[in-house]
């Protein structure tokens, strides 16, 4: 029978989860924790909700820790990324998947709903990513993986500023990936349809219906299935995939 740590895939490495302690995230950073991995998350608000999830995943054998901070300051991730490497070591696994929504229809759109999600959906990847690289590209190895959407591939009415954001996530990871490949680092994205979260479930009763009926599986996705994909591009299982954009929507976009 193989040892217990020879099950576990991502043993041994350090994932950062950025926007970590509900939805996706917090879905990508349980099941990162149970393929192994030790894992830092940050956090914007709820301290409380952060603080429970630590206590109950460090039950599981890896460490968990929890860091709050606003992705969109470069001084605050610069302090954050430097603790995580202090409390747990070089970050090697880091999953973009911090970002907030501010919908209004373009002509209503106001410069600082645009410049809300720009600041935390693009420059929050960049101060990020930019950061973790450079030691990605000391040890030789590296997975970054990009939190799209499926209104990044297709628009949304209502969130041009969502989807802009979403959709330069995507040709910021086929840059990448040219840029890292020989590196060591692989970089890819994911990009959910409409899934299970706070973000969906405020929508109204009609537009979920109509959502589903868009969908060929017929169902919301479930965070779960987000973050199951997550891992297998983080994990061995992934070495020749870089540059993609994997779809998990039902369907809904092929």
């Amino acid at each position: 029978m193989k040892d217990l740590k020879e099950l576990k895939e991502l043993h041994g490495k350090v994932c950062l989860v950025t926007g970590g302690s509900r939805g996706i995230g917090k879905a990508i950073v349980e099941a990162m924790n149970r393929a192994g991995a030790d894992v830092a998350f940050t956090y914007q608000n709820s301290k409380e909700r952060a603080d429970a999830m630590v206590t109950s995943l460090n039950l599981n054998g890896t460490r968990v820790r929890a860091y709050q901070a606003n992705v969109a300051s470069l001084e605050e991730m610069q302090k954050v990324i430097q603790q995580v490497t202090t409390d747990l070591g070089s970050v090697s696994v880091l999953v973009n998947n911090a970002a907030i929504n501010r919908d209004k229809s373009f002509l209503k759109m106001t410069k600082d709903m645009w410049d809300d999600v720009m600041r935390v959906n693009l420059d929050g990847v960049f101060h990020t990513t930019q950061i973790v690289a450079q030691d990605m590209v000391g040890a030789g190895w590296g997975r970054i993986i990009n939190i799209s959407s499926i209104v990044g591939q297709t628009g949304n009415f209502g969130q041009a500023n969502y989807a802009a954001t979403k959709g330069a996530l995507i040709s910021f990871t086929e840059s990448l990936a040219r840029e890292l490949a020989l590196k060591g680092i692989t970089v890819n994205a994911v990009a959910p349809g409409f899934i299970e979260t706070d973000m969906v479930s405020g929508m109204p009763e009609a537009a979920l219906n109509q959502v589903k009926a868009m969908t060929p599986m017929g169902r919301l996705g479930k965070p779960e299935e987000i973050a199951d994909a997550v891992v297998f591009l983080a994990s061995p299982r992934s070495s020749y995939v870089t540059g993609q954009v994997l779809g998990v929507n039902g369907g809904m976009y092929m």
